[in-house]
């Protein structure tokens, strides 16, 4: 197994209302789940590759519950990466090199059964994790907003966190609003719903924590 690790910032946003059922072992409020993730690379390394200052991204689509299966996906990886590292990521976002469900990307490979070609492309990515703030875009592909919760009576930004002591993706999230859509062979669309912004330190056997 090549060792690997990576630090960064991520903004996924799926169907489910703000609180996200699946954070707490429970079934998609929708009946389905379907996802959009960016992630910012500030450190990594596969072996020796460096992975600093890369972006990748991805689609997802489950008629069901993720754990059902028959999930649709396509990953993208940002353009900048060379021949090395792209095998690399692309190895790590499809749970290779990596103890057995011991990361979201394990987790998810395993309940994916089309997975489309990887696209090579630009990826835009603006993260904000302590303001609940960012968007992802890729051209042809993806345009995600995120931002705060807003109280409804006042418009003031509200903040929630989710704290998963032992979760495969992070230990903390800030929660935010998103909103999705993606042409391309995975379409999904999503307005105000569940946005997640986390920071990131995972390595073969999941989650670093301190």
């Amino acid at each position: 197994m090549t060792p690997w690790e990576l630090k960064g910032r991520e903004l996924v946003n799926c169907t489910c209302e703000y609180g996200c059922n699946c954070q707490f072992n429970a079934l998609p409020d929708k009946g389905h789940c379907h996802a959009v993730a960016g992630i910012q690379i500030d450190q990594g390394r596969y072996g020796e590759t460096r992975l600093d200052g890369l972006a990748i991204a991805a689609i997802f689509k489950w008629p069901g519950a993720i754990h059902e299966g028959n999930g649709e996906a396509i990953a993208f990886v940002d353009e900048a990466a060379d021949e090395m590292q792209r095998g690399a990521l692309l190895k790590i976002m499809t749970g290779q090199d990596t103890a057995p469900f011991a990361t979201m990307f394990a987790v998810y490979a395993s309940t994916v059964t089309r997975m489309n070609p990887p696209v090579f492309t630009k990826i835009d990515l603006e993260l904000d994790i302590d303001g609940r703030k960012g968007r992802i875009f890729v051209k042809d592909y993806i345009e995600t907003v995120g931002e705060p919760i807003r109280n409804k009576v006042s418009g003031a930004p509200s903040r929630a966190q989710i704290v998963l002591p032992e979760g495969f993706e992070y230990a903390v999230a800030e929660i935010g609003s998103a909103s999705s859509k993606t042409t391309g062979p995975v379409q999904v669309e999503m307005k105000d719903s569940y946005g997640q912004f986390a920071r990131l330190h995972l390595n073969n056997n999941g989650v670093v924590r301190a």
